[in-house]
């Protein structure tokens, strides 16, 4: 059974075959491809051409392009699984030696809002939530727990205040730690933000867990501000130093808007900020992936170290 808590704590089910599968979810309104600016006007939520949002978008598929295509003529829309962006670098070692061990594999997901959830339908859209359904897919028979830490409006000082009770408590093998955004849109100076993220990188590393970090969301609001790319860079610097994972969330929703030509009103809400259903579970379909992967490496590797 897959676990995702949020308050009031919420299980999920769900089975299926090793593969990256269509799964239904609530998909935004689209609009057909035109030309896509570099960067989206500051403050403006959607595009100008495009159609505007329902307020109750209707299900449909969410597909893997490398698996299947969509039907012609469905509606339905892609998520595409761009590996050159998606893969983690390093080696998941804990997650992989505690799923070989056959033991339940504890997740923490801690972040601010688009953790914890603005701008999906309900708590069971969320990133975090759908990850939980994306990997039970993915490793079906093991037991797996994905819990929600994300709160609204957090930078990364107040999410470290919580590591002792919201991640170092859970004795998690895998934290997801989302940052940057808020600190982007408060104007903040990148340079004490480098310091204190790489503080707790190293709290993290502490604890005997993976750790993924993940950047901002590729958003209109997010792409007014000055610092965006600056914060972009910085995050994948520290990781890079550090030697943890990053997932290019930024460079990924790029991608659906640049490449893939989709408009905002396909992934991203009403405020221009905050990520929709579908683009949380698109989100959370290519982490699970990246984290499969990951967690997979020779088995040489995954074993325990011997004792001495």
């Amino acid at each position: 059974m897959v676990l995702a808590t949020l308050p009031p704590a919420r299980a999920q089910t769900a089975g299926a075959q090793h593969a990256l599968s269509a799964v239904a979810i609530p998909a935004a309104t689209t609009a057909a491809p035109l030309p896509i600016p570099a960067v989206a006007a500051p403050g403006l939520p959607h595009r100008q051409d495009a159609k505007p949002a329902v307020a109750h978008p209707k299900a449909a598929p969410l597909i893997d392009s490398a698996m299947a295509p969509a039907p012609a003529g469905s509606g339905e829309i892609v998520c595409r699984r761009p590996a050159r962006l998606a893969r983690l670098d390093h080696p998941l070692r804990h997650t992989a030696r505690r799923l070989a061990a056959g033991k339940p594999l504890v997740i923490v997901a801690i972040g601010s809002s688009s953790t914890a959830g603005a701008g999906a339908s309900s708590p069971a859209a969320s990133y975090p939530s759908r990850l939980a359904v994306e990997l039970q897919k993915l490793l079906p028979g093991h037991a797996i727990a994905v819990l929600n830490r994300g709160v609204n409006g957090e930078e990364t000082p107040d999410m470290m205040a919580r590591f002792a009770t919201g991640v170092i408590a859970a004795h998690p093998q895998l934290v997801l730690w989302q940052v940057g955004t808020n600190s982007v849109l408060r104007d903040h100076p990148l340079k004490p933000h480098a310091v204190e993220l790489r503080q707790g990188i190293g709290q993290l590393k502490e604890i005997d867990a993976d750790v993924v970090l993940i950047d901002p969301q590729y958003a209109p609001r997010v792409l007014a501000k000055s610092e965006t790319t600056g914060m972009v860079d910085l995050i994948a610097l520290a990781a890079q130093e550090e030697d943890v994972d990053l997932f290019h969330r930024f460079a990924i929703m790029r991608d659906w808007y640049e490449s893939q030509h989709r408009s905002f009103d396909v992934f991203i809400s009403r405020d221009g900020l905050h990520m929709n259903d579908w683009g949380y579970a698109c989100w959370a379909k290519l982490l699970a992936a990246s984290i499969v992967d990951a967690a997979s490496p020779p088995v040489a590797s995954v074993a325990a170290p011997p004792a001495r």
